[in-house]
């Protein structure tokens, strides 16, 4: 017969230096995770922003080539989707495929602005991420064709 000291004693479960190494491990694979996902979400809204921009500007071209002049810096973006009082050769249905403005990819709206003494006519931008004008994260149209 076998005594109870002699016997082996089965272990089971962890210790709690074991789990807190399965939770720091964890939390740091949660980081890595978190990171690379929150970058390719940062990038895919630049993606969507320069894609609008770029039909934003070939609308606001097609505008211009049907009714001989681009919109009004106080009309904006708007005359692509309803027709100004002073146009006749106006698009039928406006010149986007959409009855709204798209918004940038931060889902702020896009600001149109006309050029005087420039060689470009027009630029539409978005602010970026940070939402402020004139600063190193503006996206503009003429950047994007």
């Amino acid at each position: 017969m076998t005594s109870r000291s002699s016997k082996k004693h089965k272990r089971y479960g962890f210790t709690m230096v074991e789990l807190m190494a399965i939770l720091v491990i964890i939390g740091l694979l949660m980081t890595v995770v978190a990171t690379k996902v929150a970058s390719k979400v940062e990038q895919a809204r630049e993606t969507t922003t320069k894609a609008n921009l770029k039909i934003l500007h070939a609308a606001v071209n097609q505008f211009m080539m049907d009714t001989a002049r681009y919109p009004y810096e106080d009309e904006g973006l708007t005359a692509l989707i309803q027709q100004p009082s002073d146009v006749t050769n106006w698009e039928p249905g406006g010149y986007l495929e959409t009855t709204e403005i798209p918004k940038d990819g931060w889902q702020n709206d896009f600001v149109y602005e006309v050029y005087a003494d420039n060689d470009l006519p027009f630029v539409i931008r978005s602010y970026g991420k940070d939402r402020e004008p004139d600063t190193d994260d503006d996206l503009l149209s003429t950047d994007a064709n």
